[in-house]
């Protein structure tokens, strides 16, 4: 990296800092909204940052030291950033937890990350930590969100913001000096993965990690400070805590609401003009736009302004405007579909960024197609989140766009992608083997394969650990297959690609409830609930007439030849999928091992 390169990505040692800039530059602006009851309400920087300064210093009361683990076990509300912005501001590190984690797994996390205080979501997620109390010896104290329980070592929020006043009334320049004394090599967050491929490892990002993170982006210029964010990602996850951090530099604010269900109803109160999201809220949307206008004349009017939105796609992407003809055909398209669409969305949505799991370039194009655009990015927990992301005004389809300013990238002989920069982990938490296995001089072995094209755009293959081999000696690479029959179906919800090493590939598919449940009715068909209509030889011959559909668009090699139907979606709380909603590829092929078996046994 360069001189100039270093200067221009110089930022505060610490996340608290970088509070107190925000708080300098911003106070009286709206930080934070939030639902109370109904009613959105907001929060300024400054009332912020008064309410992170009791959390932390009830922390400290607490007996909690630098670089002490304080874990988070809730979901996404405005809670759980207060209590992440105390942590930061007790100089402490906070130790991340899925509410959907089961009991032996918060034990195990816990226990791992020498956790000395648990803020937990209620008494439900309380109940993990005292169910393995025995064994979590260095616990001192659980604090409730909400509710309360009667135990010696659990306080409810109240009585948190209660000592930490007392706290600050006794040290009123307590915090100031604990930020003061944080550095940049100091442990910020264990973000424990979501164990897709087995047991969750710790990873563990410093300070400079998240403040790297905040002046990239800010370097990057994708968002401004008079933006407005639409927050539903799990916290818990590195992306989520990751836009938190880069609203701290960038100063924009965010609504905060944590219901899936709701994300749609709450666009179009909130009108955000950006929001981030996995893959499957935009295939989900795209589904049930295009179930809701598919006959008579309204589903012929919507085509038709898709035919015309899609010849507009490279003309744009190109950094120009149609003219003639076309822009006549386009602004009726607008008037008549598009519009409603965003209207949906809130109706001020600049753009949408997709991260998690690949996003399908179809349902990338056809967002676009409606002046939507979806740009894709790409990062893991050990780099913090962002490393690449496409720029609004260059956006390249199909890629993850270039690495952002710090970052840099190379592609391994067998096409591994290698990243380096202050974004990448020191290592995972008390395990020095797995570390060696992944950290090489400073490069991170990622796992996926990917390429890099002439403009420096990086774009994705697939997990290298996924990669299906044929007897005849061709790799199938699953996310491919899966992203094509995704974009071609509308009543799929979920699909997971698999090979054993025969000829073929066969697929577990799940259909959306509403999607299919909605065909159905229109086709007469009976609809007792979706585990009986999904084993109707109706339901069957639509699906199979996608499948073909999609097959027309790959390889021999990677078609698919045999499917299932599974009775309901798979989900969060069964463990197959996890909460930043990626498929749990093994625990879903062991749940249904004998499933697929069958599939092969036919031969």
């Amino acid at each position: 990296m360069s001189e100039t390169a270093k200067a221009e990505l110089t930022r505060p040692a610490s996340v608290g800092a970088m509070l107190l800039e925000r708080v300098e530059k911003s106070g009286p602006q709206e930080a934070f909204r939030y639902l109370e009851g109904e009613r959105w309400v907001s929060l300024t920087w400054r009332e912020t940052k008064d309410r992170a300064y009791v959390l932390a210093a009830g922390l400290l009361d607490l007996g909690i030291e630098p670089e002490d683990r304080v874990a988070i076990a809730s979901g996404t509300r405005i809670e759980w950033i207060l209590a992440d912005l105390g942590v930061m501001c007790a100089g402490a590190a906070t130790t991340t937890v899925y509410p959907t984690t089961q009991h032996a797994d918060v034990a195990y996390i816990l226990s791992d990350s020498e956790s000395k205080v648990i803020i937990a979501e209620n008494a439900d997620q309380a109940q993990k930590v005292l169910d393995h109390l025995a064994e979590l010896t260095q616990v001192a104290a659980i604090v409730l969100i909400d509710g309360s329980l009667d135990h010696e070592k659990v306080i409810t929020w109240s009585e948190l913001e209660r000592r930490g006043r007392e706290y600050l009334a006794a040290h009123p320049d307590s915090i100031d000096q604990t930020i003061d004394g944080i550095r940049p090599e100091h442990l910020a967050t264990l973000i424990y993965t979501s164990g897709t491929t087995g047991r969750p490892k710790g990873v563990r990002l410093i300070q400079d990690c998240w403040t790297y993170e905040g002046v990239a982006v800010e370097l990057y210029d994708l968002i401004g400070p008079d933006d407005l964010q639409y927050l539903w990602l799990p916290l818990s996850h590195v992306f989520g805590k990751a836009l938190i951090t880069i609203q701290l530099r960038v100063g924009f604010a965010t609504a905060v609401e944590g219901a899936i269900d709701k994300i749609v109803d709450n666009l179009g109160v909130v009108q955000p003009t950006m929001m981030a999201g996995a893959p499957r809220i935009f295939e989900k949307v795209r589904a049930r736009v295009m179930m809701g206008a598919s006959h008579g004349l309204k589903g012929k009017i919507f085509n038709w302004a898709f035919d015309v939105g899609y010849k507009t796609v490279p003309i744009r992407l190109a950094g120009k405007q149609p003219t003639g003809l076309l822009a006549l055909q386009y602004q009726l398209a607008d008037k008549l579909v598009f519009s409603k669409l965003k209207a949906r969305m809130g109706g001020k949505i600049r753009f949408f960024v997709s991260g998690s799991a690949a996003l399908s370039r179809e349902v990338q194009e056809w967002f676009y197609a409606a002046g939507l655009l979806i740009l894709e990015g790409y990062g893991l927990t050990e780099t913090s989140a962002a490393s690449f992301v496409n720029h609004r005004r260059a956006p390249r389809f199909g890629t993850v766009g270039p690495p952002m300013p710090g970052t840099e990238v190379k592609i391994a002989d067998d096409g591994e992608i290698l990243i380096k920069g202050p974004g990448v982990m020191t290592g995972y938490h008390n395990q020095p083997e797995a570390t060696a296995e992944v950290l090489t001089d400073g490069w991170f072995a990622t796992g996926d394969l990917g390429e890099l094209d002439d403009h420096g755009y990086l774009r994705i293959t697939d997990r290298k650990k996924d990669l299906i081999k044929t007897s005849g000696g061709k790799y199938v690479a699953p996310q491919k297959v899966e992203g094509v029959l995704v974009a071609a179906c509308p009543y799929i919800s979920q699909i997971v690609v698999h090979g054993d090493g025969r000829k073929y590939i066969s697929a577990l598919i799940t259909l959306d409830p509403d999607a299919i449940t909605t065909w159905a009715k229109e086709n007469d068909l009976q609809v007792d609930d979706v585990a009986t209509l999904v084993e109707q030889p109706a339901v069957r011959q639509l699906i199979d007439g996608y499948v073909t559909e999609a097959n027309g668009k790959l390889e021999r090699w990677e078609t698919i030849k045999r499917f299932v139907i599974l009775p309901g979606e798979l989900s969060v709380e069964s463990g197959e999928v996890t909460p930043s909603l990626k498929v749990r590829r093994k625990a879903v092929e062991r749940k249904y091992s004998d499933l697929l078996d069958g599939l092969y046994d036919r031969d």
